[in-house]
């Protein structure tokens, strides 16, 4: 029987890159506790890399870390930047979510909102799909299991026949120039497109993105108006956004 869970946990993980410990014991009917110790033990044998509270596969690249890996991260600090990113928020608003878990977290609070939502994010069309009061629009695109999110052509080209009053962006680090950077190439024009879309953009980036890391320079558009973090960023980043017009909310 273990042989047997083993078989169904490696296939899930090679199926979908990622997944949970529920989802796991879900898919081969276990217990929550059984398959937190197959995991450590399959861990130790090398056939997978424990996260929290999940596992991914062992050559799934650090750059690349998993949305349920990612999303446990610094996960207090990243609900107090969303609730401060909240208040900018009217009733009525239309607003763009791009990719990312503390765009996930703002997500959550605008639940029950009178709002429009344009999204790639997949994780934030399943936590307002079924939102009566959220008028939920889902970009076309190619799906990344990894990203749990949709990129490409049909993305960027459908940004470009909207607008809207808000962006919120997520990034994989800010450099010490003040640049924005990606891990992703492939998720660069999305967001330059998401930022041309927008009147008004804002950054969502808790302090563990200072300095960041990324081989993808994001251009920073004129509509970014401010960064929320919940840290003071390093002096240079904090000097290059001043000179930009940048505020930097410290939530």
């Amino acid at each position: 029987m273990k042989d047997i869970r083993d078989l169904a946990i490696l296939d899930h993980l090679r199926t979908s890159r990622a997944a949970s410990v529920t989802d796991l014991a879900a898919a081969t009917g276990s217990s929550v506790a059984t398959i937190r110790r197959d995991l450590q033990r399959l861990d130790d044998a090398g056939l997978l890399r424990r996260t929290h509270g999940g596992a991914v596969l062992p050559d799934t690249h650090e750059g690349d870390s998993p949305f349920l890996e990612v999303e446990t991260v610094n996960r207090t600090a990243k609900r107090r930047i969303a609730e401060a990113a909240a208040r900018f928020v009217a009733d009525g608003h239309t607003i763009v979510l791009d990719i990312g878990t503390t765009v996930l977290q703002l997500a959550d609070l605008l639940r029950g909102r009178p709002i429009t939502v344009i999204t790639a994010n997949m994780a934030v069309f399943e936590l307002l799909k079924d939102d009566p009061a959220v008028h939920l629009v889902l970009l076309p695109g190619d799906y990344d299991p990894v990203y749990h999110s949709v990129s490409g052509h049909l993305t960027t080209d459908s940004l470009r026949l909207i607008r809207a009053d808000h962006a919120f962006l997520g990034v994989s680090g800010i450099s010490a120039s003040g640049d924005l950077r990606d891990t992703t190439i492939a998720q660069v024009p999305i967001k330059q497109a998401i930022a041309d879309a927008c009147d008004e953009v804002t950054v969502l980036a808790d302090s563990s993105k200072f300095p960041g890391t990324g081989a993808a320079r994001i251009d920073l558009p004129s509509s970014i108006v401010r960064i929320v973090t919940d840290d003071d960023p390093p002096v240079p980043v904090a000097a290059a956004f001043a000179a930009h017009g940048v505020e930097v909310l410290v939530a």
